[in-house]
């Protein structure tokens, strides 16, 4: 265990360190697998395959906030979905549109939770993703979230029907295709059921790691996983989605072991070492419950000279003084 805090240690202070230069990094690495992940699955417009705009692109959005990085992403699908078809290109504007106004303008800081959302589904760790909510930021952050739960399953239909969706229409059907997109979205029984799942796990586990208990954040993740779990479990019985169940038991496992590692890194503590500390102003009472953290104090390096000059005058004073006790020995 010491090992892995050591290594947890160093991993800090490497990224404290390098922040200015990891940041960009970690942004262009997140911003290039939404981009290739765009176009892998929903790759209509063959010039936004090109592999020196999707770099450039990614560069551009390494310099800048995480919210160019998202709108980005957004004109690449919005593109893609003109290149099907013009009533599904206008369609997936509107959404989006719509869910600016509505969300992402109120939560700019969590919008790297929207992105992050597809490719934990891709990944089949979707689980995680509302528990870390919960964990690492206030209720609100859920909203980005469950806006990557909607762009993932409209672009999971999309993809699904793209057959049906790029057949030519006359005006008169046009509004007939419409109304075929908008029924597919609202009429999507599983994305509802994440939705939310996703919007009361998030609470769960935001109010009981806010408790003033032992190992509140251990009981906040094994609570968000059994609520998450049943209610996931009972909701594919419930709409016939029983292939899900495999699926729902290993994500579920998966997502539990990375839940566990992100406690880990940020809220490692060493209830045995708890204190109560009691104090007043002219005003109040203060009880205040001292948790520490755990934590290996870093290793001082000792470094040895060996050769130096100091090193060669004290061997020269040695020889001298050898040499004057062998004379006086022989004298004696």
């Amino acid at each position: 265990m010491t090992e892995f805090m050591e290594y947890r240690e160093n991993i800090k202070n490497f990224y404290g360190k390098y922040e200015f230069y990891l940041l960009p990094v970690i942004k262009f690495l997140l911003s290039i697998s939404i981009f290739l992940l765009i176009n892998v699955r929903i790759g209509y417009m063959q010039r936004l395959h090109s592999m020196a705009l999707v770099l450039a692109l990614s560069l551009a959005c390494a310099l800048l906030p995480m919210m160019a990085t998202l709108w980005s992403a957004s004109i690449l699908i919005t593109l893609h979905c003109f290149a099907l078809s013009l009533y599904v290109g206008v369609s997936v504007s509107v959404l989006f549109v719509a869910m600016y106004l509505l969300f992402f303008r109120f939560v700019p800081r969590s919008s790297y939770n929207v992105l992050l959302t597809p490719i934990a589904f891709l990944c089949g760790m979707p689980y995680a993703m509302p528990v870390a909510n919960g964990l690492l930021e206030e209720p609100y952050a859920v909203i980005s979230t469950i806006c990557g739960v909607i762009a993932y399953y409209v672009l999971k239909g999309i993809h699904a029907n793209e057959t049906l969706l790029s057949e030519p229409v006359t005006k008169d059907a046009l509004l007939d295709k419409f109304s075929t997109i908008l029924n597919q979205v609202l009429g999507d029984k599983e994305m509802f059921l994440t939705i939310g799942i996703f919007f009361v796990v998030a609470l769960i586990v935001f109010v009981i790691r806010r408790l003033s208990i032992d190992y509140a954040w251990t009981i906040a993740i094994v609570s968000g996983m059994i609520v998450q779990f049943l209610a996931f479990f009972m909701g594919y019985t419930f709409l016939d989605l029983a292939d899900h169940t495999l699926e729902l038991v290993i994500g579920s496992t998966v997502s539990t072991l990375i839940l566990f590692l992100i406690q880990f890194f940020f809220f490692d503590l060493d209830y045995t070492r708890t204190e109560r500390v009691q104090f007043e102003d002219d005003e109040y009472f203060y009880y205040v419950k001292a948790v520490p953290k755990r934590y290996v104090p870093a290793k001082e390096k000792m470094v040895v000279k060996i050769g130096g000059p100091a090193y060669i005058e004290d061997a020269e004073e040695g020889q001298e003084e050898g040499a004057l006790t062998t004379e006086n020995g022989e004298g004696k």
